[in-house]
């Protein structure tokens, strides 16, 4: 059975350190606003265990006009839980809290290795491949709702 709920910024850990940051600190699994009250983690849980997760914060991105933005963070599946469909689960999930909140523009940093997976789901990139200091080349991709 496959479930979708929201968890805690903490409870994500369980799943952002083995994927976005193997072989770092913990620490290193906490995001500015994590703990805000606007931001919201969903977890996937497969038979009660979590495997996959996603932040959504309200943040803007300087090169889009829209007011209401979603920035998304901290997506990630489980490498043995990877190719079968629950990274769409999550993205329909944070359209789905996009749409009731009225957002305009869903935005993020894409790993270059996910670009792919976005651009199946309906989402751009926005300029040039970039690079996050210690976690690696990023295209920041958005999608307009």
């Amino acid at each position: 059975m496959i479930e979708i709920k929201k968890i805690t910024a903490t409870e994500t850990y369980a799943v952002r350190q083995p994927v976005l940051r193997p072989g770092k600190p913990i620490e290193s699994c906490q995001f500015e606003g994590d703990d805000l009250k606007t931001t919201t983690h969903f977890g996937l849980f497969k038979e009660q265990t979590l495997i996959g997760v996603v932040s959504v914060f309200e943040v803007t991105h300087k090169d889009f006009e829209a007011k209401k933005q979603f920035q998304v963070r901290g997506m990630a599946i489980l490498e043995n839980e990877q190719n079968k469909g629950y990274g769409n689960l999550l993205i329909t999930e944070v359209e789905k809290l996009a749409h009731k909140n009225k957002i305009e523009i869903i935005w993020f940093n894409a790993r270059e290795k996910a670009v792919n997976f976005y651009q199946k789901m309906g989402y751009t990139i926005l300029g040039t491949l970039f690079d996050i200091p210690n976690v690696g080349p990023h295209y920041v991709m958005w999608k307009q709702l």
